[in-house]
């Protein structure tokens, strides 16, 4: 996951991104300022950060792949149960189906896993435990049944090897009754804080996504650093879960990046469509979720996603230990 950032699909940690109208949903448990757009790097389904700066040109998705780049994510617990902690293990595999023992640090881990529902309901950005043996490990608690999508987004140690997000199913098994994708909004409300959405996102077009935090009617001025940056965006495409994580442009401590109220960043959507946003920031030792349903303007059967949270629509308010989003 490089810093500088231009959205074409993080690869392998969930999938997507956006187009010209976008939507907002809710908060639950987590974009950075700028008087112009915001660079960043971007992680295709190829691993490869695009070459253009500013985040533009056409976007791959990613974590649609269990095997890419010539390594594969080997998932040793397919299932687990719902409504109780279960132990999530893997390994990733090189060709030769060794187990790979050596990664990059990419923001402050060597490798991020991201699990969401099929429904977009359910949210984790979890960092396991790496044994020497190779083998990922934690306890994850997912409070309902269903079909999930698990990313692991990492970086090889091997010479020259590119960023790679590879995904797998995950069954948690229990009653399942799945939930309609919330409504397009503009404000996500979460433990207080409410995370209002700017900008336009436009398929294999870049658009800027202005994200300011806010509490109690204040701008909150004092975001703290998470995992090397004021903001983490990942996006989810509605429909088969391909995957998209976003960074800030800057960083703390570069002396022209300000921790907050806003958070920027570029973003190019690889089709049109609907998806799901999941901003993290961290405030007052807490990570907190801000989660926003975004439709691209040309959408086929979509609206423009432009109407505020109401009651009853998709407002809803989440403590991060809930059926919403964690972190780990």
């Amino acid at each position: 996951m490089k810093t500088p950032m231009k959205i074409t699909a993080f690869a392998a940690a969930l999938a997507a991104s956006f187009g010209a109208a976008y939507g907002v949903g809710n908060v639950v448990a987590p974009v950075e300022t700028a008087s112009a757009p915001a660079v960043h790097a971007e992680h295709p389904a190829t691993g490869r950060a695009s070459e253009e700066p500013g985040g533009h040109g056409p976007s791959a998705a990613g974590g649609l792949q269990i095997s890419e780049g010539g390594y594969t994510l080997d998932l040793e617990t397919p299932r687990v149960p719902a409504g109780r902690s279960g132990e999530l293990r893997f390994t990733i595999r090189d060709d030769d189906g060794r187990p790979v023992t050596a990664y990059q640090r990419e923001h402050d881990k060597e490798l991020h896993l991201i699990l969401a529902s099929r429904d977009l309901g359910t949210y984790r950005h979890l960092h396991p435990t790496r044994a020497a043996d190779g083998t990922w490990s934690i306890a994850a608690d997912l409070p309902k049944a269903g079909d999930y999508r698990l990313f692991a987004d990492f970086t090889p140690a091997a010479e020259d090897a590119k960023n790679l997000t590879l995904g797998a199913d995950l069954a948690v098994s229990g009653a399942y009754r799945p939930a309609p994708l919330p409504a397009a909004a503009k404000v996500a409300k979460v433990d207080g804080y409410t995370v209002t959405l700017d900008g336009a996102l436009h398929p294999a077009k870049a658009g800027e996504l202005k994200l300011s935090v806010s509490r109690d009617g204040r701008p909150v001025t004092d975001l703290e650093p998470y995992l090397g940056a004021y903001g983490h965006l990942v996006a989810l495409r509605s429909g088969d879960l391909a995957y998209l994580h976003v960074h800030p442009g800057g960083q703390p401590g570069d002396g022209t990046t300000r921790p907050g109220p806003e958070v920027t960043f570029t973003a190019t959507a690889p089709s049109p469509g609907a998806y799901r946003l999941f901003l993290d920031f961290k405030h007052e030792g807490k990570v907190r979720t801000a989660a926003f349903t975004v439709v691209t303007a040309d959408a086929p059967g979509q609206g423009t996603g432009t109407q505020e949270n109401t009651p009853g629509n998709t407002e809803e308010s989440h403590d991060g230990s809930g059926d919403g989003h964690s972190h780990e």
